[in-house]
């Protein structure tokens, strides 16, 4: 039974995200000297909502943490998990880096990424029956590798869906817009590793 008072596992993972990247945003925005205004130009997101997130108010969307990333120089890693100077960094499994929750209980979670502004993230999903994940495209040179775990996943380019069965992955070249939706009415679960560059030598 769960006590009074105490939030539940994911109210409180949900917090602590919040106020990890609260204190990242802000120190990562002071650090480069920029306003609140230059920050809301660069990285093309309000001053309203940029408020809100360093305030711990708000849960930023996928693609608004990567526009603020991008305005930083930064990877999304760099903005929700803890990064030092060491041979090797060990994340819990508890550390809150659960960033987006659908509708039906999907759900869309960052296992690891690398400092940016090249990166390399890598990445859990699960997609239930009725949900779909709309992407804005990455940046020119993009690429994400998909495999799936469970179900069929339904990986689309506009009107062309390439269906990726359990045990199966494939290569996405994903600087255009595309779209993650579960096959049939089981759930699909995949794991993603995305390969995003920004320095001109990584750009094919």
């Amino acid at each position: 039974m769960k006590k009074p008072g105490r939030a539940a596992p994911g109210a409180r993972s949900e917090r602590e995200l919040r106020a990890v990247l609260s204190s990242r945003l802000r120190a990562r925005r002071l650090d480069r000297r920029l306003s609140l205004d230059r920050l809301a130009a660069l990285s093309d997101v309000s001053k309203g909502l940029l408020v809100q997130i360093e305030n711990g108010e708000a849960n930023p969307s996928i693609a608004t943490l990567c526009k603020l990333a991008a305005g930083l120089g930064a990877s999304v890693a760099d903005l929700v998990q803890v990064a030092g100077p060491q041979a090797a960094e060990v994340l819990p499994a508890a550390a809150p880096r659960l960033l987006w929750r659908g509708p039906k209980g999907g759900t869309a979670t960052m296992l690891v990424g690398s400092a940016g502004p090249d990166m390399l993230e890598l990445w859990s999903w699960e997609l239930r029956r009725g949900e779909r994940y709309e992407a804005a495209p990455h940046p020119k040179g993009t690429q994400e590798l998909i495999h799936v775990t469970r179900g069929r996943l339904a990986l689309a380019f506009g009107e062309v869906s390439y269906i990726i069965q359990a045990g199966g992955s494939a290569v996405a070249h994903t600087d255009r817009p595309h779209a993650y939706a579960p096959d049939g009415k089981a759930p699909v679960r995949f794991t993603m590793v995305v390969a995003e560059w920004h320095t001109p030598h990584h750009v094919r």
